[in-house]
Parts: C-alpha cells; structure tokens; sequence
C-alpha cells in the first residue's frame, strides 16, 4: 500500500514521528460491525484486532484501555486494578472530544488530550496487533510491544471473553 492510499491521521503522524513501523490496513467501515467485522475484513483473528475505549473513573478522571476485540472489560476489575471506587465507558461526545477522533476510529496514538493508557496484558504476548489508525475503516499493524514504549502503558488483567 503506498503513501497515498491511506489516511494521514494524527495517529500516523504519531507513529511516524515515534519512529513505530505499521503496516496499513484499510477495510470498509460498518457502523457496529465493531472488531469482528474487521478481522473478517482482513482475514485475522479478532483476538489480535485491539479496541482502544475510553473509560472515566468516578470523579470523571478519563482513560484509555486497549482490549482484545473478543473480549469485554470488567469494569469491576479495572476499578480495583486502579484503587478508584468504579469505572465505566466515557460518552461517546466525551471520548470524541478528548480524543478528537470518532467512536469507530478511535486510536491511541495521537490523542488530542494526553490520557492514561492500560493495556490487557495478554496483548503484548501477541506477534502482531491491529489497532485503530484513527478513522472509521483503517487499522495500523503493529509489534505490541511498541504500546509500552510510545504510550508508557500500564499492563492490567481485566479482560472476559464475550459470550
């Protein structure tokens, strides 16, 4: 895919200027196809397509969490993995805003408020990640181990299968 055929986001001018090799995938979006409709999309396993979601604690304090798309937060585990009393999805207005990106392309990278970013555990033991690039439609591929050193994740262990 060359230079021209996906779309310079904020999230790929960040990993562009943190030096982070990706690999471009674009797909086409499906409102609430979510992460299964994507690795369908591009022949991977859902488990290895990442969703960045955006959670408040309960005085409001914003934060990202990266999770296997075949799974679910506990936000009952989040909570205690932090020491905050609860912790539940930011309104999509609110996750807009502070990310400047769109529920549906929300990326990590490149955020327009810098926010604590928890990372499932088991996503670094992958080989590969796709993960939001910042649009609807359009994955970056990854080494994950890159989320730990761009983003100075914290590991958590707060995933549950869905199902």
């Amino acid at each position: 895919m060359s230079h021209k055929d996906f779309p310079v986001t904020n999230g790929v001018r960040f990993l562009r200027q943190h030096k982070v090799s990706f690999v471009p995938h674009l797909y086409p979006y499906e409102p609430h196809g979510g992460t299964g409709h994507a690795a369908k999309s591009l022949g991977v396993q859902e488990h290895a397509v990442i969703k960045t979601l955006v959670m408040e604690t309960f005085d409001k304090k914003p934060l990202l969490v990266l999770m296997h798309g075949d799974c679910e937060v506990s936000t009952q585990k989040l909570a205690r993995a932090l020491g905050v009393k609860d912790v539940n999805p930011a309104l999509e207005k609110t996750a807009e805003r502070l990310t400047g990106y769109q529920v549906g392309g929300i990326s990590p990278f490149g955020t327009r408020t810098v926010l604590s970013v928890y990372v499932e555990k088991s996503i670094l033991s992958l080989p590969r990640i796709y993960i939001n690039g910042g649009k609807r439609g359009f994955l970056v591929e990854i080494d994950p181990k890159a989320l730990c050193t761009v983003l100075s994740s914290k590991e958590v262990e707060v995933g549950n299968p869905i199902g």
